[in-house]
């Protein structure tokens, strides 16, 4: 009888001590096919470090930064690598459903007004009279009229014309639109595949430089992980944060995370996409004084009144429902170092 007792008590202690064990399950959506500037998420799940925070993550491709937040809020995600500004957009209308960011990872936009430069566009002014082709709801796209104000350009001289996102470089290298309203670290590397230069033969013009000072892309997560589990959002930042740490030291070993989630990238060109993100989208004077994955609360302030114009939004949201650093390491262990390689 003893035995028995035994066994039953010792097995259900198995049991609650195998449940107790059990991983959390973090359903997590990339921003797009994978990419090289996924490396860190993927580097993550690559070397356990997920794991070792207790958390069992899969992690799916995605259909754009801004589908990002939209998938968080249906519920069929938890997680993601997306935009905050599309996050500004819905906290205006729907803040308790709305996700947080949590891990600022692109302190610079990548809003940008590509170019030939055998176009004769050499500054902004010279887009007056000139063909501008975009994708529809795009930020790029949506945020223009306030790019045009800010900096004084004539609007009714600057036209614009719709185009499916897979058609702006085709037709600026045709020369069929005299610039493009587009991501950089996407638009670059499109030409680049279309067997063009862009540094040779084309000119960016980054809005962060023109005055819309915006933050972009990074880790969110939804108001229901926060408010059930923050134990495991503090643990996937952590683990974000210690791959970042390492693949600015060492790219070949972020791109070594991405093939193996995804055999069919292109190395070459995938790691030169990596590099681009820390050249132009992560490393800044910003970044360098409060680390990465935090952000600074007026110019998030600024931003959102540009997104809430832009969008014409009622509603500005508070920099509150828009961003935590709760979750984030002590500013000491964000010291990102950044050496190409």
């Amino acid at each position: 009888m003893f035995s028995k007792l035994t066994a039953l008590v010792m097995g259900g202690m198995l049991v609650a001590g195998s449940a107790m064990a059990q991983d959390t399950n973090i359903k997590f959506t990339l921003g797009w096919k994978t990419q090289g500037s996924d490396a860190a998420y993927l580097l993550a799940l690559e070397k356990g470090y997920f794991k070792a925070e207790g958390l069992n993550v899969v992690i799916d491709q995605g259909e754009g930064s801004g589908a990002t937040v939209t998938r968080i809020m249906s519920g069929a995600y938890d997680a993601g690598f997306g935009d905050v500004n599309a996050i500004i957009q819905n906290a205006s209308t729907r803040p308790q459903d709305s996700p947080v960011m949590v891990y600022q990872m692109w302190n610079q936009p990548p809003f940008t007004i590509g170019v030939k430069k055998s176009s004769g566009i050499n500054t902004i002014k010279d887009l007056e009279g000139r063909t501008l082709g975009g994708s529809q709801g795009t930020p790029t796209m949506r945020l223009l009229p306030v790019f045009v104000r800010k900096n004084g350009l004539d609007a009714s001289k600057i036209k614009t014309t719709n185009m499916a996102p897979n058609l702006q470089e085709p037709m600026l290298i045709k020369g069929d639109v005299d610039g493009v309203l587009v991501f950089n670290i996407t638009s670059y590397f499109n030409l680049v595949l279309n067997r063009q230069d862009p540094d040779k033969d084309y000119k960016w013009f980054n809005f962060g430089d023109y005055g819309m000072d915006l933050y972009s892309n990074g880790m969110m997560v939804s108001r229901k992980l926060i408010q059930t589990n923050p134990k495991a959002v503090a643990g996937l930042v952590r683990a974000v944060n210690k791959a970042m740490l390492e693949i600015g030291k060492d790219q070949n070993l972020g791109m070594t995370a991405v093939a193996k989630y995804d055999n069919l990238v292109d190395i070459p060109v995938e790691k030169r996409r990596l590099q681009y993100s820390f050249d132009n989208l992560i490393v800044s004077p910003e970044m360098k004084e409060i680390g990465i994955g935090d952000i600074k609360d007026d110019r998030m302030a600024r931003a959102i009144a540009i997104v809430v114009e832009g969008y014409q939004l009622e509603r500005a949201p508070a920099v509150s429902e828009v961003f935590s650093r709760e979750f984030l390491p002590p500013k000491s262990e964000r010291a990102l170092t950044y050496t190409k390689n």
